[in-house]
């Protein structure tokens, strides 16, 4: 009897790098054996330099060695490693594919990462987003908030846009909390980054958030102890709710934010930034499509790349 197929699949975006490792079984489902993330904040002053820094590549490289040790540890014979927003911005790109290079050829050979489009990353996160949702509930609009860039998918249309957690940071929040008049300014940014995003809104019956900002909002509005994926996941918050939570966050420091136990504390500096963006999401879903709530997703686009090693 062969041994079961093992898939790894590796998502660097512009503040983490996180890993996935399955199991192919002989009736095609997978088995998830183990799911990781470390913040690595490779997008560090991307946004003004236009290049990667030497130590934001360093960060990443040792995280991804750490990663690759699992993969050889569980038998991993097919990887597929996507990069995102920051690398799409980032005019070194080479430093980089030659780092993920030599490293991912000790799985598979030839292995590198793939910098993919924003609408590859759309569709990824789609498929990942909604496997564990009833279709009955859809149409549904995927929301896939990064630390570069944030994408909006519905069936076969997608929209990336240039505002994430990271991006809004470095650009207009940058006081310890943030001054209302940062706020307004980034808020003003995102509604404008909104506008080609927008007509994908009407129909939506179900909107479904996914990465780290939407999941820690979870966990915060269902004022967990501590940060449990299985209570998170396909949790469904009130907008109300989540207002209620992304006001009280951006008005603590980011040292209040970091010893709350759910805020990775890799995220707590730039996740004010996030709650504007999400603020404003749950506005135009309410505008557009007269939402009332929005699902959490622990599955994103780590799933979706794995899918597609299949």
């Amino acid at each position: 009897m062969n041994a079961p197929l093992r898939l790894a699949g590796v998502d660097c975006g512009t503040n983490s790098i996180r890993l996935l490792i399955c199991e192919l079984s002989e009736d095609g489902t997978l088995k998830e054996l183990t799911r990781q993330n470390t913040i690595v904040r490779l997008g560090q002053g991307v946004d003004e330099t236009g290049r990667i820094a030497p130590e934001a590549i360093e960060r990443t490289r040792v995280a991804l060695v750490a990663y690759v040790d699992t993969m050889q540890a569980l038998g991993v014979t097919r990887v597929r490693m996507v990069a995102t927003s920051a690398m799409r911005d980032a005019a070194n790109k080479e430093d980089f594919y030659g780092m993920t290079r030599a490293l991912l050829g000790r799985v598979e050979l030839g292995k590198h990462a793939d910098v993919i489009s924003g609408e590859e990353e759309a569709a990824l996160s789609y498929a990942g987003a909604t496997a564990d949702m009833d279709p009955a509930r859809g149409p549904f609009c995927v929301i896939d908030l990064g630390g570069g860039s944030t994408e909006f998918v519905v069936s076969q249309r997608a929209v990336s846009t240039r505002m994430g957690c990271v991006r809004l940071t470095e650009r207009f929040m940058r006081s310890d909390p943030p001054t209302t008049a940062e706020t307004d300014e980034a808020r003003a940014y995102v509604r404008e980054a909104l506008n080609e995003a927008a007509p994908l809104f009407d129909g939506v019956r179900t909107f479904i958030g996914c990465a780290g900002t939407f999941t820690t909002l979870s966990a915060l509005t269902q004022r967990l102890e501590s940060y449990d994926p299985a209570r998170i996941h396909m949790s469904e918050l009130l907008v109300d709710d989540l207002l209620a939570t992304t006001t009280t966050l951006r008005a603590q420091t980011t040292e209040q934010r970091r010893a709350n136990p759910v805020v990775h504390p890799g995220r707590a500096d730039v996740i004010a930034a996030g709650s504007v963006v999400v603020e404003e999401i749950v506005a135009l879903a309410r505008e557009r499509a007269g939402a009332h709530s929005i699902v959490i997703s622990e599955k994103d686009i780590l799933d979706g790349i794995v899918a597609s090693l299949t």
